[in-house]
């Protein structure tokens, strides 16, 4: 089995796994982890940008965590026998163990944007993080 948990920074879980170019892959032999490996995909083939196949990195992925995905995309990945899974959880390891033991708390699609919400200087409400812009930069 294969665990992919999106992580465009390399160590946080984050959000918008259809712009998502890094993922860090997760092995499992009988419920055991065995390997876990970072890879990246090109722009061309994201899961927004592709429409059809995961690019060969995410090919023969079973789960996909992340922190918020809109509904076409989770629908997709249902339809593609593609567990999806939303979390507030920002640790791609504790996440990963917490799903291993059924204990990762796990986000309906409907909230799929309120991990990052922050209230502006004058109380106007955002839906962006502070580095948002920077977060799929190739840095």
């Amino acid at each position: 089995m294969q665990i992919a948990v999106t992580s465009q920074n390399r160590k946080t879980i984050t959000e918008h796994p259809g712009k998502c170019r890094r993922f860090w892959i997760y092995e499992l032999e009988k419920g055991v982890l065995t390997g876990k490996r970072l890879v990246e995909v090109p722009m061309e083939q994201s899961l927004h940008a592709s429409s059809g196949e995961l690019a060969e990195p995410l090919a023969g992925i079973n789960i996909l965590i992340t922190g918020g995905m809109g509904p076409g995309l989770h629908e997709r990945l249902m339809q593609s026998g593609i567990l999806p899974v939303i979390t507030m959880e920002e640790d791609p390891d504790v996440a990963v163990t917490a799903m291993l033991s059924n204990r990762l708390v796990r986000l309906p699609v409907a909230r799929r944007y309120l991990r990052y919400e922050h209230h502006e200087p004058g109380g106007s409400p955002t839906s962006r993080g502070k580095d948002h812009d920077q977060m799929f930069s190739d840095a």
